[in-house]
């Protein structure tokens, strides 16, 4: 199947359905159950003729948000700040620390880990298993963080100590994402919903913050690590929801082995293609362009960078953080676009 997929904003659930994203969303066993129904519900009423909904009639011990994309729990692990509201994300507030440390220690005893451990030990001795993951965000995301706007100094400043630092803070990330495959399985679902359509877990390296750097940044402090995740994990992906991904065609194919490329709307796929023939392409539609298009300005968009992409048995196609703005006869025009592809 050409895999499609959606993520709705908390503005779009919270106006909806009336559900509400305080720190119980995330943490509160019963409500995190609850919540993940309440959403596959929601779906299958809306979108079920699409596929979506599958599990409305099943209470799954999910452990994270897997249909929102919300990544906070690292950088509130690592000391941030983290402001939970009703109808938005968590905002995690830079901590603008002053040195270039991090205590991996410290980050496995903080509040937030161990309200996490007790989650998920309540779901488990109920359901007996576990499901779902946790958006874990990325090495220069979380640096951002923990540093602000700093760290873009460091790396002119003192290049040795931020290569120790980002090597510090992709431990942190390693030791939490076994812990979360070890039990579901698991990593990155909560990153791109779309990765759940693929035979293997991807694990998806966000990557969101890499627009504001230089691929000669890239390639000096933070490629060595996506080049090892890319030997040593079954299937490594990279999610860049920036406009330019093009612009890191030529990094991104120097890395062994690139499996996925969640790709941010404004990117040029042909070129992309040209340096990646062999990376599945997930096709990001923008959530802002599609309050204003058409149901067929949409689907020929689709069309368009599909097309563009070469290869429909490498491509799948999604549209993440719509919020209430975004009318449903939008979102089925992305279904309807990929049923007509795939019939021809």
């Amino acid at each position: 199947m050409f895999p499609v997929d959606i993520v709705l904003a908390p503005e779009w659930w919270h106006k909806n359905t009336g559900i509400t994203f305080d720190r119980d969303f995330f943490f509160h066993p019963l409500k995190r159950v609850e919540s993940e129904q309440r959403m596959e519900k929601e779906l299958y009423d809306r979108w079920g003729k699409f596929g979506l909904g599958a599990d409305k009639d099943t209470a799954k011990p999910e452990i994270g948000a897997v249909h929102l994309a919300a990544g906070f729990m690292l950088s509130e692990m690592l000391g941030c700040e983290v402001k939970y509201t009703k109808n938005h994300p968590p905002a995690v507030i830079a901590a603008n620390k002053e040195s270039l440390e991090i205590d991996i220690d410290a980050a496995f005893n903080s509040k937030i880990f161990k309200d996490f451990l007790a989650l998920k030990e309540s779901l488990k001795s109920k359901f007996g298993y576990l499901t779902g993951d946790v958006n874990w965000g990325g090495v220069l995301n979380i640096a951002m963080d923990l540093r602000g706007e700093q760290i873009m100094m460091d790396m002119l400043m003192t290049p040795d100590e931020v290569k120790n630092y980002f090597n510090s803070i992709a431990w942190v990330i390693e030791r939490f994402t076994d812990h979360v495959a070890s039990e579901t399985g698991t990593t990155s679902i909560s990153v791109t919903r779309s990765v759940r359509h693929l035979p293997k877990p991807v694990f998806l390296h966000s990557e969101c913050s890499h627009t504001m750097v230089s691929c000669e940044n890239y390639e000096q402090f933070l490629m060595p690590i996506d080049a090892k995740w890319s030997q040593t994990k079954d299937y490594f992906g990279i999610h860049y929801c920036g406009i330019d991904p093009h612009r890191y065609a030529e990094s991104f194919a120097k890395i062994p082995k690139l499996d996925f490329l969640d790709l941010g709307w404004g990117g040029d796929v042909a070129h992309l293609r040209k340096q990646l023939p062999n990376t599945f392409f997930n096709i990001r539609l923008s959530p802002v362009e599609m309050v204003h298009m058409s149901p067929e300005e949409i689907q020929n968009t689709i069309t368009k960078l599909v097309t563009e992409s070469g290869n429909p048995s490498l491509t799948g196609v999604c549209c993440i953080n719509m919020d209430d703005k975004v009318t449903d006869d939008k979102i089925d025009a992305i279904f309807e676009a990929v049923n007509r592809i795939e019939q021809v």
